[in-house]
């Protein structure tokens, strides 16, 4: 499986939807360009993992033909990968 993400682009003068490509970054370059992060916030699915996920993690993301080391700083909730209720707040 890929991961899919989905984009809407407002009608703009000179923006089509087949000029945006893999692996480009798009945002308001005029009012609020797209800028460097030192970390943000994201749902992560973990399907089989031998080990315990922690706050101190650091795994290796694979994003498409990217590798990236990043490190889980904080879990904030656990999730039911069935039926999507949290199952644990703050895991440790």
């Amino acid at each position: 499986p890929s991961p899919v993400t989905t984009l809407e682009i407002q009608r703009q003068k000179n923006v089509s939807v087949k000029d945006v490509r893999r692996g480009m970054v798009c945002g308001d370059s005029k009012n609020d360009p797209p800028k460097e992060t030192q970390d943000f916030t994201a749902q992560v699915i973990i399907l089989n993992h031998p080990g315990q996920i922690h706050a101190g993690y650091a795994p290796v993301l694979d994003c498409h033909t990217a590798h990236i080391a990043c490190k889980f700083t904080e879990l904030q909730t656990k999730i039911d990968r069935r039926s999507g209720k949290e199952l644990e707040k703050a895991p440790k």
